[in-house]
């Protein structure tokens, strides 16, 4: 009988022993839904600014690192289409946050075209807009764009500025062709010889050259309007005023990525191509080391992130200066400084 009782009760600690370690290990299990803090991860779209390119590997960093489920969200990445097209898909709602270029903002709500958004951090502190083409078409300097045709996507930065570039470098805007084209053909457009040059941020140059077997041959925005910033990070209006500080969290495990994918451009583009197959983790790794003059530069402090009112100022009275803007703006319409990092 003893031997019995011996045997039941062996048998019931084992027994509950399993349900032990199967409660632990469906725990375990469960941490991925989970942030630092143990709390539930909000889910996030997040738009890249253009493509998938290194430009924008520092949000597949951030995934990858754990910078965005440290601080509580499980972020789904999708390709962006350009300045026109982050802004009315956040503001409609099928995404929370993306990249766009802050002087393409201002055209879009300075022109009526576009609110209900709000930028909360930068992410360059100088445009890298610009046109580029690739040797063999006669272009070295902005005058031979005319009587050329380039490509780029309607809602880009790069072809809504382009009036107003053409105006400072002294080029007739009525001599370029411009034709539609999608965010991520557009490289192999211009190396098939399909058009003369397309927009492209002027990190874009290792991609082009690894593309089109030739060198590329850039014109930056930047040589004839030095004030304008570069990319910056929006929400919508509604979350930036309902949620601070989730748009604060959210800002800075970006940027944390950010700041990493700079630091270790080699990895970032590793982990590029492990998320996006077609990507070059070669030329992405180029173009960090590119942007990151970009993302380090101007008159904001050493932050990475900083927005200065003065220098959005600046970039409107330039705007307003060469006839691109239909009503007057200020930088408070459509920056929160409140939700940006500070210098």
């Amino acid at each position: 009988m003893r031997r019995l009782t011996r045997t039941v009760a062996t048998a019931a600690l084992a027994t509950a022993l399993a349900l032990v370690s199967a409660c632990s290990s469906g725990s375990d299990s469960s941490d991925d839904a989970k942030g630092g803090n143990g709390g539930a991860l909000e889910k996030v779209t997040y738009l890249t600014s253009f493509g998938n390119f290194g430009r924008d590997s520092y949000a597949w960093v951030a995934k990858e690192k754990g910078f965005f489920k440290d601080a509580g969200f499980d972020v789904e990445i999708k390709a962006g289409q350009g300045t026109g097209g982050v802004i009315s898909t956040i503001v409609g709602g099928q995404a929370q946050f993306g990249p766009i270029d802050l002087t393409g903002g201002l055209l879009q709500v300075g022109n009526g075209q576009a609110k209900d958004f709000t930028v909360v951090a930068a992410i360059q502190q100088r445009t890298m807009a610009g046109i580029a083409t690739v040797e063999g078409k006669n272009i070295a300097s902005p005058k031979d764009l005319e009587g050329k045709k380039l490509a780029d996507t309607p809602g880009s930065v790069v072809r809504n500025l382009f009036p107003t570039y053409a105006r400072l470098a002294g080029v007739d805007v009525n001599k370029v062709t411009w034709v539609n084209g999608e965010a991520q053909n557009l490289i192999s457009t211009l190396a098939t010889g399909q058009v003369d040059g397309i927009g492209q941020f002027v990190v874009g140059q290792p991609t082009i050259e690894a593309v089109a077997k030739k060198k590329a041959v850039m014109l930056p925005y930047s040589n004839v309007m030095q004030d304008l910033y570069g990319n910056v990070l929006i929400t919508s209006s509604k979350i930036a005023k309902e949620k601070p500080e989730m748009v604060k969290k959210f800002t800075g495990a970006l940027l944390k990525g950010l700041e990493y994918s700079l630091a270790n451009s080699k990895e970032a583009g590793e982990i590029l191509k492990k998320n996006v197959e077609a990507s070059n983790p070669v030329a992405a790794a180029a173009e960090l080391e590119l942007m990151a003059a970009y993302v380090r530069s101007g008159n904001t402090g050493t932050a990475i992130g900083t927005l200065d009112s003065g220098r959005v100022a600046k970039s409107i009275a330039i705007l307003q200066g060469a006839g691109a803007l239909k009503q007057n703006i200020t930088p408070e319409q459509i920056i929160d400084f409140s939700l940006a990092p500070k210098a």
